[in-house]
């Protein structure tokens, strides 16, 4: 089968939403075709009975090919290499995802190792150097303690996703709605890949309640997360929303910078736009939403 070269169509921080779907189920794939998420996330790890992995192998190269072409983000989640993951791998790598999702990652050396068997792949398949990027998927708290060890393990990692339900259980804490289990966590995982120079993924909401999502979505984009995976398709669009500034955050924003720059252009160091002392940190704030905005296809009322 013949296949042209395919870029991912969005950068890390304008990938709102990472669903994750069975490797084996054709009608889950199809509702996450049509889901609006930007990254689809073959699992052939969790989400994947062990009796059902060859199945699910053998579809991979026609699904990633259909996503690819529709400009999706794509994605497959391996199983750690010294269980099934080399023949999960060779089996996505066929397919040309944009990324391998690494499960239970808590190592710079398992990083290094998965990147040495992409290069392989890569050279035997004619695919781009360097092109595939890793995705350690931090489930564990030695896992989230380790993401900036992690995140050097190699090159190719330009993102890290929290787990949820794997590090409740890791934590022995107790899973809930309101999520305050994994507040620390949530957090800490921010603060370590920001520090890392790498793109925070949060943990997935794993209740039925899209009402529940977009809160928990709410909350997380305050904190400093642009991106969000998930297990439900249809809860896509409404993460998507909650992470997208809208036309009157853009509206704030422009009236933020326009204030500002005006200050500075009199000799001002600061300005004050609704009580609020407007200063460089805030200014830079604006700007950034203007330029996701922008990206996003946000623009401000008339």
């Amino acid at each position: 089968m013949d296949f042209v070269e395919s870029k991912a169509p969005r950068p890390n921080e304008l990938r709102r939403t990472w669903l994750f779907g069975p490797g084996a189920d054709a009608r889950a794939h199809e509702a996450m075709r049509g889901s609006g998420a930007d990254a689809l996330i073959v699992d052939l790890e969790d989400f994947t009975p062990p009796a059902r992995r060859e199945e699910a192998r053998g579809m991979l190269v026609s699904l990633l090919r259909s996503w690819n072409e529709a400009c999706f983000v794509t994605a497959v989640r391996v199983n750690q290499l010294d269980e099934d993951g080399s023949i999960d791998l060779a089996a996505a790598m066929a397919g040309r995802p944009h990324v391998i999702a690494y499960p239970m990652a808590v190592s710079a050396n398992q990083m290094s190792a998965l990147d040495e068997a992409i290069t392989s792949w890569e050279r035997q398949l004619g695919i781009g150097p360097g092109t595939t990027e890793i995705l350690p998927v931090c489930e564990t708290a030695l896992g989230v303690a380790e993401v900036r060890s992690i995140a050097a393990g190699s090159s190719r990692i330009h993102a890290a996703l929290l787990g949820a339900e794997d590090l409740v259980n890791d934590l022995c804490a107790e899973r809930h709605p309101e999520g305050d289990e994994l507040a620390h966590a949530r957090r800490r995982f921010l603060l370590d890949c920001r520090a890392a120079r790498i793109e925070p993924i949060d943990a997935p909401y794993t209740f039925s309640d899209v009402d529940g999502a977009i809160r928990e979505t709410v909350e997380s984009r305050r904190l400093g997360y642009r991106s969000k995976s998930l297990v439900r398709a249809d809860h896509a669009a409404a993460i998507n929303r909650a992470l997208t500034p809208d036309a009157l955050e853009v509206q704030g924003a422009v009236a933020i910078v326009a204030a500002f720059e005006a200050a500075r252009a009199r000799g001002e160091e600061r300005a004050l736009v609704d009580g609020h002392w407007v200063e460089v940190p805030t200014w830079r704030n604006a700007h950034r939403l203007l330029v996701r905005a922008r990206a996003l296809g946000v623009t401000p009322p008339s």
